[in-house]
């Protein structure tokens, strides 16, 4: 069977558990410069330098084509595992920290400002729930051979010796058809970790566990995301 998932040798309805025993018997951290890192704790002043980061960018975007770069210079800076442009099927995620929220609405910002023909800026409440937010929120995309192949996923987070679950997972989407090379179909799911839990500046493992027992799991560096 092809698959995008680098699978072990567990029998189908292992629990997710001992599953994580299993895939930590290796586990690393290094120590990272703490002055990077995910944003876990920002003032109303960084967050509104955020949504001016994103908000210029989107403001100077005058063609469609300008405004599909910009998204998609976007997503790129909290992607973490495969480049889908270089690998359509390989197992990747992107973070949505509160920076990546503040920086959205930015760009939503600007082109409600082009519709209305006047400035449009998010109220200080709202700014404040997102600085608010305790989670960390994880949408990751995978592919399989059929279109429930992700069907009943859990996910934990790999941090050193620290296993970290999540504190809430949606349900996986039913596979749409791959259009690239390998296997048939791609779906994706969210998850969302507490960030009290983690290490916004740990080298971490992203770990997908799936019913019968196979496993993807990636690499990613916290500390170069914010």
């Amino acid at each position: 069977m092809r698959s995008g998932f680098i699978v072990g040798g567990s029998k189908p309805g292992i629990s997710l558990e001992a599953l994580i025993v299993i895939s930590t018997v290796a586990t690393w951290m290094v120590p990272v410069d703490r002055a990077h890192g995910i944003d876990v704790k920002l003032t109303m002043e960084e967050a509104k330098k955020a949504l001016t980061a994103g908000r210029e960018p989107m403001e100077k975007a005058n063609t469609p084509d300008e405004v599909k770069k910009v998204l998609q210079q976007a997503s790129v800076a909290t992607r973490i595992g495969a480049d889908p442009e270089k690998d359509s099927c390989g197992a990747s995620a992107i973070l949505r920290t509160k920076r990546f929220w503040l920086e959205s609405f930015g760009r939503k910002e600007a082109t409600e400002s082009k519709k209305q023909k006047q400035e449009v800026r998010m109220p200080d409440d709202k700014i404040q729930k997102y600085l608010d937010m305790p989670n960390l929120e994880m949408e990751v995309q995978l592919c399989g051979d059929d279109e429930y192949f992700a069907e009943g996923v859990q996910i934990a987070l790999q941090q050193g010796s620290k296993t970290i679950k999540s504190v809430d997972l949606s349900p996986a989407e039913k596979g749409r058809k791959n259009e690239g090379q390998g296997p048939a179909y791609r779906s994706r799911f969210t998850a969302r970790f507490a960030y009290d839990s983690l290490d916004p500046n740990s080298k971490t493992k992203v770990m997908v566990f799936f019913p019968d027992g196979k496993l993807s799991e990636f690499e990613a560096d916290f500390s170069k995301i914010k």
